[in-house]
Formats: C-alpha cells, structure tokens, sequence
C-alpha cells in the first residue's frame, strides 16, 4: 500500500467532512430552496473531480489482515429480496441463475455462477463503510469485473455500467434496486462480483449469489443480488435517472471514500 495515498484519501474524506459540517443546522431548510440541490450537485462533481486529480486512477482502497475481520458482517438494506423469481432460484441453490450482460457490447454474454467460479478470482480484505454510520472489515472473493468486460467487448460508446438487482424496493416491485459505476471503476483491480464472504458461500442476507464490491465508495454501491449488467452511454433513462436507486432519491451518485 502507497501510505502517500493514504495520506491524501484521509485528508480529502476530512476536508469534505467538514465542509458537509457546516450545513447540517440548517439543512432541512435549505433542502427547500431550489438552489441548494444545485449546489450538492456541484459539490459532488468537484468531490469526483478532486479525488481524481489527488488520487491516480488505480488507486487501492486499503487492504486489512485476516487478524482485522469483523466478528460479524452485517447485512445492509434487503436481507431477502420479496421476488418470487429469486425465491425460486434460491431453492434450487441458484444453479438456474445467470448473469446477463448486455447493452453497449460487442457480445452479449449469460454466466452461470459454475462458469464466475472457474473464471479467475480475486480475493481481498476490506472495510464496507454504510451511510447508516456502520463500518465492518469483511473478506471477499469472486470475479474481477473487468474479465467479464473484456469477454463481453465494450461498444466505444460505452460510459458506464448498470447493476440490476432481483430486490424489489417497494411493495408492487416496479422499483427494483439498481447501481452504476463509469468504466474506470470498472476496471479497477479492486472491482470485483463477489461470491464468497469470509471464506463461505455469499449468504442471502449479503447479496447471494453474486453481490459487486467496488471498495473505493460506500456501501450503497455495493448491489447486492445481481442479476444483470448493462452497458450504457447515460444513465438518463434508466429507471429515476440518477444511476441509482438512493441516487434518485437524493444521494449523491459519487460515493468515493
């Protein structure tokens, strides 16, 4: 691990810390104004554009040992998706389930959980840092991203990818979960579709079977219950068209920690 590096994601996570201190007294007012979202708007772009200018693209998100796992990993969000389609993949320990990759590709491309699990791995010690105020070092393993990118072959017009998840966030299930990264953090060493937590099969309650671990941002990126990726040009016309379920819904879209 670069300490340099660790040295300017601390510094940057506290001089953004502080600046989001200032507003929370009046938050709640300024949530009504019609200029204050604007202006988180913009924070967000110059977060992303700070971090990419201090930090080089391939950056690592610290790395922990064995001796720092949590005693326990919690789960975040749904622990068991209310979809009767996942239920029935679940009974049958997911082994109809397939991955879709499509959208902006060269060819599309279904991968059976068998076929993510011969494919090579990578496995990695992390935080996982939740918006709740929660924090739990957890070991991961599973399918760097960026092999399945380079199977299915980016279209030039290609900018970011799409997560579509088997969990429904409402009661009718017209508004699943969903999560988008750009290319750069999908080709990151550290993105990986994770199958295994601590050495053990992925439990339900964390994302079964295939959940996404992209370590440099927070917990609401990570999509659990992975069900397809969709390669797309905008994120416009994608369900509230924020890149995100939380995203549509008020959270910023750049999570980087």
């Amino acid at each position: 691990m670069n300490h340099q590096h660790i040295g300017k994601r601390r510094f940057l996570r506290r001089a953004l810390a502080g600046a989001g201190a200032l507003f929370l007294g009046g938050c709640d007012r300024l949530n009504d104004t019609t200029w204050f979202p604007k202006l988180l708007t913009a924070g967000e772009s110059l977060s992303l554009n700070v971090h990419k200018a201090l930090l080089p693209r391939l950056s690592m998100a610290q790395e922990f040992p064995a001796s720092a796992l949590s005693p326990t990993f919690r789960s975040n969000g749904t622990s068991e998706p209310d979809n009767e389609d996942y239920q029935t993949l679940a009974e049958n320990d997911f082994k109809d389930w397939r991955l879709s990759v499509d959208g902006l590709v060269q060819e599309k491309m279904q991968f059976s959980l068998a076929q993510l699990r011969s494919m090579p791995s990578r496995t990695q010690i992390t935080r996982h840092d939740c918006v709740e105020g929660w924090s739990a070092i957890g070991k991961w393993k599973g399918v760097p991203l960026k092999a399945l990118l380079e199977a299915v072959r980016p279209a030039a017009g290609a900018k970011y990818i799409v997560f579509h998840c088997a969990d429904p966030m409402n009661d009718d299930g017209t508004s699943p979960y969903y999560e988008s990264i750009d290319m750069d953090d999908g080709v990151h060493p550290q993105t990986i579709l994770a199958y295994e937590l601590n050495d053990q099969i992925l439990p339900m309650e964390n994302g079964a079977p295939l959940r996404l671990r992209v370590e440099r941002q927070l917990g609401y990126k990570q999509a659990k219950y992975l069900m397809r990726i969709e390669l797309v040009d905008s994120l416009e016309h994608i369900h509230g068209g924020k890149g995100g379920y939380w995203e549509d819904h008020g959270y910023a879209w750049y999570a980087g920690i």
